[in-house]
């Protein structure tokens, strides 16, 4: 199903004084087909104005684009499907994949090759079984607080409904003008329970040189917001969830990792979801001792 949005400069007027001028906003519309008093109520419920005396349009453009979330727009599928439509939100790992400049590259060499198991097994059956050895922090991988806390929780203390089927709210962020994502992008939506996804389009430098310098980050004050609104995940799909540019401070890490919330980072194809509607999964496996490890993270689209 085709995405609509309304491009406009407004002046909002209030019934009891004052007013506000938005210059090139953008509104997610229900379709193509609305008239200008229709996006003036959107643009007021979006924004949670009371009072409201007048909303006058100095410029107002319709134009097939997808949703970024506003407040009270939901996206609806074309159809049904008959079953849940899957989108891959993980990077593939192979030997020798570089996901982070200066970490260990995956090693991939045959325990048992094909070859020499036929001596082992009845005739017609082989099996390969191959040893990898990897850092952690591989491809897309998630963080538990062991990670950043010696006395935090480990991948083997995670609980599973803290990682499966999260409700999702992704925050297009791809136009964004700056490289610190602050917290007022969160002011909009409820948050409690949820999976925050980032999606910074960073992911198309993945296993490039680009994609080391000058990536997106979740600023201090935006891990301290979503902390305190009890979310249960945050994902992003760059570089880091942090400022790597910044000495070697890790706020985001701290704040996040201190309050129980999973990160998530180094996914990709988060332009394949919804605003709001789809569900999260990201599952390491259960191992002790151990605080970071690849997943193989999807959404599950309404």
């Amino acid at each position: 199903m085709t995405d609509y949005r309304a491009h406009f400069d407004a002046t909002i007027a209030f019934a009891n004084g004052g007013s506000l001028e938005a210059t090139g906003f953008r509104l997610d519309l229900p379709s193509k087909d609305v008239q200008e008093g229709d996006v003036a109520r959107l643009l007021v419920e979006h924004l949670g104005l009371a009072l409201v005396g007048s909303v006058e349009f100095h410029s107002l453009a319709i134009v097939e684009e997808p949703h970024r979330g506003s407040r009270g727009v939901v996206s609806e599928p074309a159809e049904t499907p008959s079953e849940p439509r899957i989108v891959d939100l993980s990077h593939t790992v192979r030997a020798g994949l570089v996901t982070y400049p200066g970490l260990p590259e995956p090693v991939i060499t045959p325990h048992l090759t094909r070859e020499a198991s036929r001596t082992k097994y009845a005739p017609g059956t082989e099996f390969a079984m191959d040893v990898i050895t990897m850092i952690g922090n591989t491809g897309t991988y998630l963080d538990s607080p062991f990670h950043r806390y010696a006395d935090g929780g480990d991948l083997a203390s995670l609980r599973l409904e803290t990682l499966v089927g999260l409700p999702a709210e992704v925050f297009h962020l791809t136009d964004a003008l700056r490289r610190g994502i602050p917290a007022s992008v969160f002011f909009d939506r409820d948050l409690s329970g949820v999976a925050v996804l980032l999606h910074t389009g960073w992911d198309r430098h993945f296993d490039t040189p680009a994609y080391a310098a000058g990536s997106p980050f979740l600023t201090e004050d935006g891990a301290l917001h979503l902390a305190e609104a009890g979310v249960a995940l945050v994902g992003i799909d760059s570089l880091n969830i942090d400022d790597t540019e910044s000495g070697g401070q890790r706020p985001a890490h701290s704040i996040l990792l201190a309050a129980g919330i999973h990160v998530v980072e180094h996914l990709t194809g988060l332009g394949g979801v919804p605003a709001r509607g789809a569900r999260f999964t990201a599952v390491p496996p259960k191992v002790e001792g151990f605080g970071t490890f690849p997943v193989r993270a999807f959404a599950e689209l309404p």
